[in-house]
């Protein structure tokens, strides 16, 4: 058993100790090293991709035929007269191969379900997939957008009724959408320097790093979560909130790391907190795991006019690679009001800012001027999400859609559960299945594991004398297992943040296995020095 002193790496950043630990974990070419500390997922939607290639089949074909008569691989911009029945006939000829019937469905459930018209649906996806057009509407192609939208109220709202309509913005990813998000809040005096910033501790550790940068300088409240009720928020958390001083309220839901979903009665308290104190709170919620909860329902659905959502197609879909997020908010809502409310100095200064855009730019909606912002104001024109990028995303959406008997889904959630049930076997803990659970991540309480194996005793022993720290470097060394500290997502107990998403059930029971094996060497320490 190792006796080396880790406390030299105690105070280094996320990024920076998440290095150290693969490099520890590396070191060993006897085994090999197990990463279950990014959040990757190892599996995929694999009918939308088969759609998008059938289509670029297609798209490319079209384009073939503007130059048919020049042999130089020369192609032009597709015809849309005539469009649809060539699409018809292309799918005919492919008969029922992949792809072929998911573009089928998508475009019939397009026209029935949100009457949207074949032809102008084809052409849009067409010309989408080749690429050949900038994006227009700048924000997000039309029928795209429509799409989405349908897919986030189907996955977001749990049943309940649409509160209006909302517009959607494409990013590059939800990394990009938090980006967004803050730089036009403070470009546009909604946010200042020494506004507070609450937080739905653990969050996600950027959430936690763009506050305290310079240009924004907003001091952190944390409203912590708490363990002992499921990671739910106490009222006297949530009191926090009455304090004018804070002007946003971020959280992640269902959260990450502990991977639990806010409760109804939960989402209540937070609705009545901003209903009758905080009405003027902006609350922006980071949802992108509540497609693997059950029955889930966002504080987008439940505080509408308040809640600007942030939505990430990359963990569903293992589409990290593609870069696809997306911004949502409700035409009502309070950010809107905000900036009509916002002194005449303040406007006139804004004016000046999209002057390029519109001789009215008080009129621009903050979803808008978050496009705009997004390319420095002066490249509005060519702001968006590249057009490919979009229709893949559309066509996620429209597998989520078409997905009515939840066949992805279920196997989707079935996998990262049976995942977590074979890591908690294997550390030696009975696994426990809570409502609100989701499983993406698990949070490994090193205090709680301590106490379940060998007692409250030996728990008390650990945590004195800090062994939850050393317990990652000691596991990375030993076994060559990667996890990740709760402390930097902003966890108050010794714990360790586990994927359940990008390793095999096999490597979850090796992962179990080495981590009681090094609380075990850890209890006989603290046999050798108990009197």
């Amino acid at each position: 058993m190792s006796a080396r002193d880790y406390s030299e790496f105690h105070d280094l950043s996320p990024f920076e100790l998440k290095d150290k630990l693969i490099e520890i974990a590396s070191s060993s070419a006897d085994r090999m090293m197990l990463n279950a500390g990014r959040g990757n997922p190892n599996f995929l939607a694999t009918h939308p991709r088969r759609a998008f290639l059938r289509l670029g089949d297609f798209a490319v074909e079209e384009a073939e035929r503007s130059y048919s008569y020049l042999d130089s691989g020369f192609g032009g911009l597709p015809e849309k007269e005539g469009l649809l029945q060539r699409f018809e006939s292309f799918l005919h000829r492919r008969g029922d191969c992949d792809g072929t019937v998911f573009l089928k469905a998508a475009l019939s459930y397009a026209k029935d379900q949100l009457g949207i018209h074949r032809h102008d649906l084809i052409h849009e996806m067409v010309e989408g997939f080749l690429g050949c057009n900038y994006p227009v509407p700048p924000r997000m192609l039309f029928h795209a957008e429509r799409i989405v939208g349908a897919y986030l109220a189907s996955e977001m709202f749990g049943g309940e009724p649409r509160q209006g309509p909302f517009s959607v913005f494409a990013t590059e990813g939800g990394t990009a959408a938090m980006t967004y998000v803050f730089q036009t809040l403070k470009a546009n005096g909604l946010i200042k320097p020494g506004d507070k910033v609450a937080l739905g501790t653990p969050i996600f550790s950027p959430y936690l790093e763009i506050p305290p940068l310079p240009e924004y300088d907003m001091p952190i409240v944390n409203i912590r979560m708490d363990e002992g009720t499921d990671w739910q928020f106490s009222d006297d958390e949530l009191a926090k909130l009455e304090d004018p001083a804070i002007r946003i309220f971020c959280i992640v839901n269902p959260s990450n790391p502990p991977s639990v979903k806010l409760s109804s009665e939960g989402l209540d308290r937070i609705a009545a907190v901003i209903d009758t104190r905080r009405p003027d709170l902006f609350v922006v919620t980071d949802d992108v795991y509540g497609t693997f909860a059950d029955a889930f329902v966002s504080l987008f659905a439940r505080c509408p006019r308040n809640t600007l959502l942030v939505y990430s197609f990359s963990k569903y879909f293992g589409a990290t690679g593609w870069r696809l997020g997306t911004i949502a908010l409700h035409e009502d809502n309070i950010f809107d009001a905000a900036l009509a409310a916002l002194p005449e100095a303040d406007k006139t200064i804004l004016d000046r800012r999209y002057a390029s855009l519109t001789t009215h730019a008080r009129d621009t909606r903050l979803i808008d001027r978050l496009v705009a912002d997004s390319r420095s104001v002066a490249l509005n024109h060519t702001a968006g999400l590249s057009t490919p990028q979009q229709i893949q995303m559309m066509l996620f959406a429209l597998s989520g859609l078409l997905d009515r008997d939840d066949r992805y889904k279920n196997a989707a959630k079935s996998l990262i559960r049976k995942r977590f049930d074979t890591l908690e076997l294997s550390m030696g803990v009975k696994p426990e299945h809570r409502p609100n659970d989701v499983n993406y991540y698990t949070l490994v309480n090193l205090q709680h594991l301590s106490g379940r194996l060998y007692g409250d005793a030996f728990a008390d022993w650990f945590i004195a004398n800090r062994k939850g720290y050393d317990f990652l470097f000691r596991l990375a060394e030993e076994t060559g297992v990667v996890l990740l500290p709760g402390k930097g997502f902003a966890v108050v107990d010794a714990s360790a943040r586990v994927s359940l998403a990008n390793l095999t059930e096999a490597d979850y029971a090796s992962i179990g296995a080495f981590a009681r094996q090094v609380i075990c060497e850890y209890h006989e320490d603290y046999c050798r020095q108990m009197p």
